[in-house]
């Protein structure tokens, strides 16, 4: 009798179980970009660190190598759309946040952040324009903007290890970007975030600027080609190996 008592609570609780993660992947997917790899639904292993990743469409490429590269070690979540430029980032993470609070018992262990490439673009009426565009966040907003982003990631996660990743480079011919302009930014980022000296850097801007024309997806993109979102992850991975806990 007792056997059976013990089989039927453990089947309860699977189907429990069952549940609660069709919930929760539901939610997930009801504010995710896509259903791609990089925005997929993960699942959460107990006992493993929880490595978040939050940046535009050159973190949406890497991060498939970033979870190979850390499968059985960490956690890897991504914000669940393109994170967009600096003013955007606070009102992301919290629809994320609050989507799957009911969800998410975890905390994050690190975060590994990157704004600027969608700052420095020129748009006109939402397309790439760099001669008649307005340029979406100038130097000094993106360092107010930065400066909020710290100062909510402390609040969010004050326990989580966090890393700035600087922007990658923008070649010349792009569309609404101007060649240069990331090495600008980036300065400014390092200026705020140098009065956070525990927060780590993640120079990605360094690591591919000396390949940036062998990894281009095509000329005048700022997008790379399989090689270089490949390189790209695994140097993120080597980065979060060091950090997570």
């Amino acid at each position: 009798m007792k056997l059976v008592f013990v089989f039927a609570a453990l089947c309860s609780m699977l189907a429990s179980h069952s549940v609660f993660s069709n919930d929760a992947e539901e939610a997930w997917y009801s504010i995710s970009s896509s259903k791609g790899e990089a925005f997929r639904y993960v699942e959460n292993q107990p006992g493993l660190p929880n490595v978040l990743i939050y940046g535009d469409s050159i973190s949406i490429a890497y991060t498939p190598t970033v979870r190979a590269e850390l499968m059985g070690k960490a956690n890897v979540y991504r914000i669940q759309v393109n994170g967009g430029d600096s003013s955007s980032f606070v009102s992301k993470m919290d629809t994320m946040h609050e989507t799957m609070k009911a969800y998410w018992t975890h905390d994050w262990d690190v975060v590994h952040f990157n704004v600027g490439l969608h700052d420095l673009k020129y748009v006109v009426n939402g397309k790439l324009d760099r001669v008649n565009g307005k340029q979406v966040s100038s130097l000094a907003e993106y360092e107010a903007n930065l400066r909020s982003v710290v100062a909510y990631l402390k609040k969010r996660a004050p326990k989580a290890r966090l890393i700035f990743v600087t922007t990658t480079p923008v070649p010349q011919g792009e569309a609404g970007r101007i060649a240069g302009d990331a090495a600008k930014y980036n300065r400014v980022a390092l200026k705020v975030m140098n009065n956070f000296p525990e927060i780590e850097i993640n120079d990605l801007y360094g690591f591919t600027k000396p390949h940036h024309s062998k990894w281009w997806s095509k000329p005048g993109n700022v997008h790379y080609n399989t090689e270089g979102k490949t390189a790209q992850g695994k140097e993120v991975a080597r980065v979060l190996t060091k950090l997570i806990p």
